[in-house]
Parts: structure tokens; sequence; C-alpha cells
């Protein structure tokens, strides 16, 4: 029984390290620049609509570095309230990372966020956003590329 458990744990360990592809190839060269669904903060900043409400995000620095700080910025068209932000891997599990936000109003949102690095050059990160309009719970999310430059 203790070879089953240490086997088990081994596929899992293996099946994650899969996930991250440690071969620079041309295709994720191609796809870093063909994916026109990530947010690309170096043009400004990422929006999307939620019933009639605009959110807007900004990551600073733009190129949105592995394991450096990072500045989330949102703002919202109309006030809002409970206002949660976490960041996920998209396509793979690297853990959620919380951030905790400070307000400047109830339209104006900002935190800071830390997340590591995979060993692929191609780590896509998605930014999700609750919040309450008018006493309901609405949710967005906006995808990235890490290491952008």
């Amino acid at each position: 029984m203790h070879f089953l458990t240490k086997s088990v744990f081994l596929l899992f360990f293996i099946a994650n390290l899969v996930g991250c592809d440690s071969q620079v190839n041309e295709s994720n060269t191609a796809r870093r620049t063909a994916d026109a669904t990530l947010c690309q903060f170096s043009e400004g900043e990422c929006k999307q609509s939620v019933h009639n409400v605009t959110i807007s995000l900004l990551i600073n620095p733009i190129f949105a570095p592995s394991e450096k700080p990072l500045q989330v910025k949102l703002n919202f068209s109309e006030p809002v309230t409970n206002v949660d932000v976490r960041i996920e891997g998209r396509d793979m599990f690297m853990g959620i990372i919380p951030v905790k936000l400070t307000s400047a109003g109830s339209k104006s949102f900002s935190g800071q966020a830390i997340y590591g690095s995979c060993s692929s050059d191609y780590m896509v990160w998605r930014t999700i956003v609750n919040f309450e309009l008018n006493g309901e719970v609405k949710s967005t999310w906006f995808d990235f590329l890490a290491d952008n430059h």
C-alpha cells in the first residue's frame, strides 16, 4: 500500500512538470504574438463590460514580470462594492494569488501581487474580478501573458 501512495504522488508530480515545459519552441513564440485575446498592458488598460459596467485593469510594470511586485489597478464605470480579485494560472494550476485591494472611492481600486515563474516561455495568468452591483454579485476575468517583453 505504501508503494501505491508513492506511485500516485510521483505520477501527480510528473503530470505537473509536463504542463510547465522547459523547452522554448517556435510555437510558443508564435502564440506569444498571435493571441489577440490577451491583455496588452503596453497598449493601455484592458477592458471588459459586465451588465453595462465597464471594468478596466492595468498592471504595472506593463510587461507583467514573474517574481516581481505588480501594481494592480481596477476602475469601474459605476460605483461597486465588495470587490475581490485573485490571480490564477489560466492553463495550469499555479496556486491562487489573492490581491488585497485598497479603494479610492467606489469606482477605483488598487493592490499589489506577485506570482511565481514557469520554466516555459509562455505562461498565461488570469485575473478574476468579483464585485457587487446593486446587491448582485458579478464576475469577469482578464487574461494576460507573464514576462511579455
